[in-house]
């Protein structure tokens, strides 16, 4: 199978490239990933470039950048729940924060965080909470929430955004964090999504690959994007402390259904389980919690894991294998200006910095939501 050439770029020196390169793994999911990247390369679907590079301690999408963009995208809610419109529906007054600074968004270094250990991450009494503003605003992809649907399509792309942030936030603060205590183990990660992009029915042959792999992350490996709204069981087992599940938790718990074009990179180290003994403990309280409430861990359908796609080519690509030298090639050309496989190019020549991006983003995605007014 052809490699795929990712060609990224300085956002602030454009003439400043650099190309890697993905080899697909040999087999029916990631043919079928192919296939599905193409369609999208084909229809020059505009790439999500405000959600694509998470856990890179230094760039210029900082926590004060993220916690103004929070405090924008959270304001434009509320300035659309004082018109009335939702109540005049039935529904009820959405009360959202909206005003977030630095200090409430992380942990300081200095601090301790809710557990009494060393701080630094992120609060996440504050995302949780960020987080829920977005599940009711949203919904899930099934049941849309109608206070979506009664939004102006601004007001529904501040929804999109708030979750966004939250995750981008959450993994930057999470690397701060681990560049000052322990620096090999920065997450940094790239998550590349299209909007509007075509998902497809999760195949039985394409959910082996949970079995196969689990929850282990491989540097420079390729993973399959989850393409859908709603928690996995490892987020309420992680976020939420190993609760005694609840039906409306259980109602909130989404497996993943659907594939796509789409594909993250693990661009931190190797976290394998039986190697790494925080991830094995981790994991074995997992798969206890799962048993307890009445799970199978062994059951591909209930997606505990992560698919993978294939690899980056690190030797053609940088010359390398040192995760330092390839952090330090990558950090300052966080732009992805093209992507190609067998010939399919698409050029992506605009950024999350430019003036017009968000009115870009809002005009591109505008069918979907006129067709999911009330």
């Amino acid at each position: 199978m052809s490699k795929i050439a990712v060609t990224l770029r300085n956002p602030v020196s454009k003439g400043d490239m650099l190309t890697y390169y993905i080899k697909p793994n040999d087999n029916q999911l990631a043919r079928d990933w192919v296939a599905a990247l193409k369609i999208e390369l084909q229809k020059n679907s505009e790439l999500e470039k405000n959600y694509c590079w998470h856990g890179w301690p230094k760039t210029q999408r900082n926590l004060d950048y993220l916690a103004s963009e929070l405090s924008k995208h959270a304001s434009r809610i509320w300035a659309f729940n004082e018109l009335g419109v939702w109540q005049s529906f039935g529904l009820e007054p959405f009360d959202i924060r909206t005003n977030y600074t630095i200090d409430d968004i992380m942990i300081p270094i200095t601090g301790i965080d809710e557990d009494g250990k060393r701080g630094g991450g992120p609060n996440h009494d504050v995302m949780n909470i960020v987080h829920n503003y977005f599940e009711h605003l949203q919904g899930t992809v099934e049941n849309l929430s109608p206070y979506y649907k009664l939004a102006t399509p601004e007001v529904k792309y501040s929804i999109r955004q708030i979750n966004n942030l939250c995750h981008e936030i959450e993994t930057l603060c999470l690397s701060i964090r681990k560049e000052h205590y322990a620096p090999d183990w920065v997450r940094p990660s790239q998550i590349t999504t299209f909007l509007n992009a075509r998902r497809y029915n999760l195949k039985n042959e394409h959910r082996e690959g949970f079995a196969i792999n689990g929850y282990d992350r491989r540097f420079a490996h390729v993973y399959m994007h989850w393409t859908q709204i709603g928690k996995t069981l490892i987020e309420v087992f992680r976020d939420e402390g190993a609760p005694q599940l609840d039906q409306a938790t259980c109602d909130a718990i989404t497996h993943l259904q659907y594939y796509s074009g789409e594909f993250d990179v693990e661009w931190g180290r190797d976290v394998i389980y039986g190697k790494h003994s925080w991830h094995t403990k981790d994991q074995d309280a997992f798969t206890a919690w799962l048993r307890r409430e009445g799970y199978d861990p062994s059951n591909v359908n209930l997606s505990l894991g992560y698919l993978e796609l294939g690899h980056v080519d690190l030797e053609s690509s940088f010359g390398t294998h040192d995760p330092y030298k390839i952090w330090d090639m990558m950090s300052d050309k966080l732009d992805i200006y093209s992507i190609e496989i067998d010939g399919v190019k698409a050029v992506y020549d605009y950024s999350w910095a430019d003036e017009d991006y968000e009115q870009r983003q809002i005009n591109y995605l505008m069918p979907g939501y006129n067709s999911h007014n009330v």
